[in-house]
């Protein structure tokens, strides 16, 4: 835990703008992000001390556990005596934040909706929070993700949750990555980010496909698609759609591979609208086949 005396003379500004009373050296960290915990403990595995139940890569990571992204366990994590925690304000409460605050200890929050930001605010959370150097993986998705990509011609939904049907609207970083994969962003002008919408309104025939990602809800072969006929969809990896670490490098092609396999482009969606189409489906020969991992 940061002491009186050590601190850096300039205090570094977290996504919030908020200053992070940092010692010179950081040497202890505690992740209550997902996708940041694999970031830091993919570049600086020593760094890492607690990380959340809900931080399942890198798969071998054994550090303390203090349970849940919403209800982290702040007596454990003051117990562990970090130099910083890790934060995010989508994923975490302010009344943790301002708990863990008040109890003397560090926390940086990010900010990300978008893919630039999430890249950008990884790259501070290295160089000036962490006081390292930003790690290979992220000057690699930084390439991958930043260069021009082409439309694919394919109006797309990415559904989040089921009774109530829940879909990514506006300002996300899911939203982001489907723009950046070469769709078009059905619900990209949304008054709410995270809208609930009904199966009508997925069905009707303004939308070409439906992502079902299996997070947070586990959609799946029997529990989603069914539901959706006839616009087709999609099963996929949720960590290829809304984690932003070094899962990042790769997800670009991997995502466009998969929404090609299934759906090709407008006028291939248009014939084959009265078929669900599945990421694990056989396809006519000839055509390449995508595959993801599971988170």
């Amino acid at each position: 835990m940061t002491v009186p005396g050590a601190l850096r003379r300039t205090l570094p500004l977290d996504d919030l703008g908020t200053a992070v009373p940092l010692p010179a050296r950081v040497s202890r960290v505690v992740s209550l992000v997902p996708s940041l915990t694999e970031a830091i403990a993919v570049s600086y595995p020593d760094l890492i001390v607690g990380a959340t139940e809900w931080c399942t890569h890198p798969t071998d990571l054994d550090v303390r556990r203090v349970r849940g992204t919403k209800n982290p366990d702040c007596k454990a994590i003051i117990g562990l005596a970090p130099d910083l925690v890790v934060a995010a304000m989508e994923e975490n409460r302010e009344l943790d934040v301002r708990r863990l605050r008040e109890a003397g200890i560090a926390v940086w929050v990010t900010r990300i909706e978008s893919v630039p930001q999430a890249l950008a605010s990884m790259r501070r959370l290295f160089e000036e929070g962490l006081g390292q150097p930003s790690p290979p993986w992220l000057l690699e998705a930084e390439d991958e993700w930043l260069s021009p990509v082409e439309p694919l011609g394919i109006r797309a939904a990415v559904a989040i949750w089921r009774d109530p049907w829940m879909v990514v609207g506006h300002s996300t970083f899911a939203g982001d990555v489907v723009s950046r994969i070469g769709l078009t962003h059905a619900f990209a002008d949304h008054a709410d980010r995270y809208p609930a919408v009904t199966v009508a309104e997925l069905t009707a025939g303004e939308i070409d496909v439906v992502l079902l990602p299996d997070e947070p809800y586990v959609f799946s072969a029997d529990d989603g698609p069914e539901a959706l006929a006839p616009t087709p969809t999609v099963l996929l990896s949720g960590r290829l759609l809304t984690w932003y670490g070094p899962s990042l490098c790769g997800a670009r092609s991997a995502l466009r591979t998969v929404v090609g396999d299934v759906g090709g482009r407008h006028d291939a969606l248009v014939e084959s609208h009265a078929d669900v189409a599945h990421v694990d489906s056989a396809r006519a020969a000839g055509r390449e086949s995508g595959h993801v991992g599971e988170h």
